[in-house]
């Protein structure tokens, strides 16, 4: 005589971890894109003013003359 036996498994997730993980990921990501955006534009500006332009523009803004 056979007998069939049922087993259940349960998986408890902690969504608050899913969370942090996912928006951490988001996050990093954001970070990378935003820093690999200055990068193209300082070369930008370094390839259009050269690097004495870009000294003296840079000092220009940040002194306000």
């Amino acid at each position: 005589m056979k007998t069939n036996t049922n087993t259940i498994t349960r998986t408890q997730i902690d969504a608050s971890y899913e969370v942090s993980k996912f928006a951490l990921a988001v996050g990093l990501s954001m970070a990378a894109l935003v820093g690999i955006w200055g990068v193209a534009s300082l070369i930008s500006a370094l390839i259009s003013n050269g690097p004495v332009g870009l000294v003296k523009s840079y000092l220009t803004a940040v002194i306000g003359v």
